[in-house]
C-alpha cells in the first residue's frame, strides 16, 4: 500500500470510537443499551454550576454568617433526557466545624399554581425582606430591601424552590411543560428536586421541614405523603394560608360548602371596615367571630340545604341574620339566594363608597371604573405587593446573589399553561396524602397559619379541612394552628410577622428530635 494511503488510515484508527465515522451509524437499538450509557448519550448540554456568595447580617441579636447558593437544578429522566431546569436559592448558615447534616433544613415554595417562591423568600423567611408600610400597604417607589430581623435562617437552612414555569424555572422543551403543570406532575417534580438537593448536598441526615403558602400548602400536603413512600420523611410541615381540599373554596352549582366557610371572613372584613351593627362593631373581633362561627357550623348550612323549601318567614329571618354578619343589604342577600360568592362580596361591601375590597387581604381597598359592575376589576391587595416584590427580587438576584439572566422571572403567572387538577369529582384534594403522612410518620408535626382577612384561603375553611382529615386524637395533638390579624400574606404586616416568627420558632424546636 502506498505511504500516501497508509497515513489517513492510521489517523482514522487513532480516533476515539465515538468520533469515528462508523460510530455515527451505530444501529444498536437505544433500548438495548445499558442505562448509564443512555444517560451519557442524552446529556445534550453542560450543566452550569450554581453561583455561590457569602454574606453576613445581624438577626435576633446575633451575627449570622451564611452562604447563598443560586442556580438551576436539572431534572432528567432515568435515561438522562433533560426535561426541565428548576431555579432555586439556598441559604446555609456557616457553622465552622459543626456537622452540617445536624442542621435543620427547610424547603419553601409558594402557590398559584404559577407563583414563584418570592413571597415567602423576601416576605418572611429569607435574610432580606421587601420593606412595606408597617400595616403591609404598598410604599411609594423606589422600593427597598432591608435586613430581615425575623428571618427563619436562625432556626434552619432555607431552600427556596421555583416549580417549573415559575421564576427562572423552565421546561427543556415547550411541549414538556404540561408534564409539570398539574397536581400530580407538580408534586413529582418538586419531590425529585428535593431528592436531588439532599443527594448533591449530602443532607440526608438533616432534620427536614417543608413550608408552603396558598397552593404551596396543597403541594406540601401532597409531598408529605408522596415522599414518605420514597424514604424521605419530614420532622415538620408549615402551612401558611392553607387550601388542601378545593371543595371548600369552589363556588360551583350544587356545592354549598364554601358559603358557611367564607362567612366568618366576610364578617371580619365588615368589622374591619366598620359595616357591622353597632353592638357587633363594639366587640373585639375574636368575640364576634365566635358568634358567627356557631351560626356557620349549624344553622346556616341547614337553611341552605332547604333550598326552595324555605318559607317566607324563614327567608326574611335568614336575610336579616346574614345582613347582620356581612354588612350587606338584606334584599340583595335574598336575591342572591343567601349564597354570597367571593367576588360579589368584594364588590358589594363598599359599593356605596365606590370602593372594592381585596381578595388576598380584605383590609385593602380598590377603585373601579364602574360603580355598577358585579365584580371588581382587580384585587387591590395583589396590586399593592406585586410591584415591590418584582422590582426587589430582580435587583437582589443580580446585584447581591450574583445570578445573571436576561430571562423573565415569572413572579406570578405567565410561565405555565392550563393546570391539570386531576380530580375525578372536580375538586382537587391532597388532604388524604397528609393523613397518610401522619399515619406513616408518627413523629411528624404540623403548623398551620391563617389570616382573618384572607378570602383566598379562609381560616374557617382551613379549620373545616383539619377537622375532617380523619385523624385520631393522638395524631390531632401534633397539629398547631394559629390565626393572625392580617390577610393571606399575614407577614407583610410588621406586627403579625413577628408573631408568626415567634410561633414558628417554638414549633420548629418542638418538632426536632431530642438531642
Amino acid at each position: 500500500m502506498p505511504a500516501s494511503a497508509i497515513l489517513p488510515l492510521l489517523v482514522l484508527l487513532a480516533q476515539p470510537q465515538a468520533a469515528r465515522p462508523d460510530a455515527a451509524h451505530d444501529t444498536t437499538p437505544e433500548s438495548s443499551k445499558p442505562v448509564e450509557a443512555r444517560k451519557e448519550d442524552k446529556k445534550e448540554e453542560k450543566e452550569v454550576p450554581p453561583v455561590v456568595t457569602r454574606h453576613e447580617m445581624r438577626a435576633g441579636g446575633r451575627l449570622l454568617k451564611y452562604t447563598a447558593t443560586t442556580g438551576l437544578m436539572p431534572l432528567r429522566t432515568e435515561t438522562g433526557d433533560l426535561e426541565a431546569n428548576v431555579f432555586y436559592v439556598a441559604y446555609t448558615l456557616d457553622r465552622g466545624a459543626a456537622p452540617v447534616e445536624k442542621r435543620p433544613l427547610m424547603f419553601s415554595f409558594n402557590g398559584g399554581p404559577g407563583s414563584s417562591s418570592v413571597w415567602l423568600h423576601l416576605g418572611a423567611l429569607g435574610p432580606k425582606r421587601v420593606k412595606m408600610k408597617d400595616d403591609g400597604m404598598m410604599p411609594p417607589p423606589p422600593y427597598a430591601l432591608v435586613d430581615n430581623d425575623d428571618t427563619w435562617l436562625t432556626e434552619a437552612d432555607l431552600v427556596f424552590i421555583d416549580p417549573v414555569g415559575t421564576g427562572y424555572s423552565r421546561a427543556a422543551k415547550p411541549e414538556l411543560g404540561k408534564k409539570f403543570w398539574g397536581v400530580e406532575g407538580d408534586i413529582a417534580s418538586v419531590g425529585e428536586f428535593i431528592r436531588l438537593y439532599l443527594a448533591r448536598n449530602e443532607r440526608w441526615a438533616s432534620p427536614l421541614f417543608l413550608v408552603g403558602e396558598s397552593y404551596g400548602t396543597t403541594r406540601a400536603a401532597g409531598l408529605s405523603g408522596y415522599l414518605v413512600e420514597k424514604g424521605i420523611a419530614f420532622n415538620g410541615i408549615v402551612l401558611v394560608s392553607s387550601i388542601l381540599n378545593f371543595q371548600t373554596a369552589r363556588f360551583t352549582k350544587g356545592n354549598d360548602l364554601p358559603y358557611p366557610l367564607f362567612l366568618p371572613t366576610y364578617t371580619a372584613t365588615a368589622w374591619y371596615h366598620k359595616k357591622l351593627p353597632a353592638d357587633l362593631q363594639a366587640m373585639p373581633l375574636g368575640t364576634v367571630l365566635t358568634e358567627v362561627e356557631t351560626f356557620a357550623k349549624a344553622e346556616y348550612p341547614t337553611q341552605l340545604a332547604k333550598g326552595d323549601a324555605l318559607t317566607a318567614a324563614e327567608r326574611k329571618a335568614l336575610a336579616g341574620r346574614l345582613a347582620r354578619y356581612t354588612g350587606l343589604d338584606p334584599a340583595w342577600l335574598d336575591r342572591a339566594e343567601f349564597r354570597v360568592e367571593i367576588q360579589h362580596f368584594c364588590k358589594e361591601l363598599l359599593r356605596n363608597e365606590r370602593r372594592t375590597v381585596g381578595r388576598l387581604d380584605t383590609r385593602f381597598q380598590g377603585i373601579d371604573e364602574s360603580g355598577v359592575s358585579e365584580r371588581p376589576e382587580f384585587d387591590p391587595s395583589m396590586t399593592a405587593i406585586r410591584p415591590p416584590y418584582t422590582a426587589m427580587f430582580n435587583q437582589y438576584v443580580r446585584s447581591v446573589l450574583g445570578y445573571k439572566s436576561d430571562a423573565t422571572y415569572h413572579i406570578m403567572g405567565g410561565g405555565i399553561g392550563p393546570w391539570d387538577w386531576g380530580s375525578h369529582n372536580g375538586f382537587a384534594d391532597t388532604s388524604e396524602s397528609l393523613r397518610q403522612a401522619f399515619a406513616k410518620n408518627p413523629d411528624m408535626k404540623l403548623f398551620v397559619a391563617s389570616g382573618h382577612f384572607d378570602l383566598a384561603t379562609p381560616y374557617f375553611a382551613t379549620q373545616y379541612t383539619l377537622a375532617h382529615l380523619g385523624l385520631e386524637p393522638g395524631q390531632r395533638a401534633r397539629i398547631t394552628a394559629k390565626e393572625y390579624e392580617a390577610g393571606h400574606m399575614m407577614y407583610i404586616h410588621t406586627g403579625e410577622m413577628a408573631k408568626l416568627r415567634k410561633d414558628v420558632g417554638t414549633f420548629l424546636k418542638d418538632a426536632l428530635p431530642p438531642p
